[in-house]
C-alpha cells in the first residue's frame, strides 16, 4: 500500500462507536491487524450525498487508512474530501439505536441523519 501524496484524513470515532466498531469486527471473525471499518461517502440519499458503513477484511490498495488503537478506518480517496472533520458516534435510543455522523463540512442534511449536502 502506497502512501505517497495521500491526503491526511481527520476523523474522530467516539470510544462508544469503536466499541460498536470492534463487536462487529468480531463477529464477523475479522482480524483488527489486517481489517477494519470502512467509512464511505456515496451519491444519493435525500440531501445528494449519504454515509456509508461497512466491516472489511482488509484495505483496498488506494484506501486512507486511518489508525484508531485497536482498529483501522479505511477511507476511499473520492469519500476522504468529505470525511475530514467528521464525527462519528453510536446513540440508543427510544427510537432505536445506530451511528450517528457530525460533518463540520455539511452544508444541508436531512431528518435521517445520515444524508448532506456539501
Amino acid at each position: 500500500m502506497s502512501t505517497i501524496n495521500q491526503p491526511e484524513v481527520l476523523m474522530t470515532v467516539t470510544p462508544v462507536a469503536g466499541d460498536e466498531v470492534k463487536k462487529f469486527m468480531a463477529q464477523e471473525g475479522v482480524d483488527p491487524a489486517i481489517g477494519g471499518l470502512r467509512v464511505s461517502v456515496q451519491p444519493g440519499g435525500c440531501s445528494g450525498f449519504k454515509y456509508g458503513l461497512l466491516i472489511e477484511d482488509a484495505a483496498a490498495e488506494d484506501d486512507l487508512i486511518v489508525e484508531q488503537g485497536e482498529y483501522r478506518v479505511f477511507v476511499d480517496p473520492f469519500s476522504a474530501q468529505y470525511i475530514s472533520g467528521v464525527v462519528i458516534d453510536y446513540t440508543s435510543s427510544m427510537q432505536g439505536s445506530g451511528f450517528t455522523f457530525k460533518n463540520p463540512n455539511a452544508t444541508g442534511g436531512c431528518g435521517c441523519g445520515s444524508s448532506f449536502s456539501a
